[in-house]
């Protein structure tokens, strides 16, 4: 998928992840929480968007900087968030244009799964961050594709092509299955150490119209797969 795919429905991407079950009330909470206290530390958000969890790093405290590969996404971003948090464009997968140990914290919420290679964009991060610095992560979780398609193979890193509708606009994603020993190898490669493994619960508030009929009392879903990362 190219650097800018998102350019063709940034404006319905924003608005669908503004109060969808995924993003609003089950991914950006869990990562607020990870997260903790940011007062005061200098957070690199990888993959920003529109700006949604900029924003509630920022409002807790956090200096962020944004950062989106999508010029249309970028911009989106730059009009919520103001003058106050820079917003740059610029591909993972390419050099970051930010200095060595420039932040405390990297955010990148739902981004490395869209890409073939992690090691070069782990590596940048680590770089970015002050040793001891934190990379906090999710990602698709690895166990998904091979429960829904039983014939594929969980331990092949391979890509797969799906169609989802943001606020009634469909496009086609595709992303990068790799299982969970080769998501820590390239951790462990690049530099980090994993402090934290999580699979949260989705938020208290989430009203129950956007819960899947089926999950009954339960208060967590199988989706994503969260990671705290200590720069080494």
């Amino acid at each position: 998928m190219r650097a800018d795919h998102y350019d063709d429905f940034a404006e319905a991407y924003a608005r669908d992840n503004e109060s969808n079950l995924f993003n609003a009330h089950y991914e950006r909470p869990a990562m607020l929480d990870l997260a903790g206290d940011v007062t005061g530390r200098r957070v690199l958000d990888v993959g920003c968007g529109a700006g949604a969890l900029a924003q509630a790093l920022r409002d807790r405290g956090a200096l962020v900087t944004g950062l989106d590969a999508s010029p249309a996404m970028a911009a989106l971003a730059r009009r919520r968030l103001g003058d106050d948090v820079d917003v740059v464009v610029a591909d993972l997968a390419e050099p970051l244009p930010f200095a060595a140990g420039e932040f405390d914290d990297a955010v990148a919420s739902l981004v490395l799964h869209y890409l073939p290679d992690w090691l070069g964009p782990l590596a940048e991060l680590r770089r970015v961050l002050e040793p001891g610095g934190r990379l906090l992560l999710s990602v698709n979780h690895p166990v998904i594709r091979p429960v829904v398609y039983p014939q594929e193979d969980y331990f092949a890193t391979t890509a797969y092509t799906e169609d989802y509708t943001f606020d009634g606009r469909t496009a086609a994603l595709t992303f990068w299955h790799r299982p969970l020993h080769a998501m820590t190898d390239a951790f462990s490669r690049a530099g980090f150490r994993i402090s934290t493994l999580a699979e949260p619960p989705f938020s208290p508030q989430t009203p129950a119209e956007l819960l899947p009929p089926d999950l009954g009392d339960r208060t967590a879903f199988l989706c994503f797969l969260f990671f705290v990362l200590e720069a080494r």
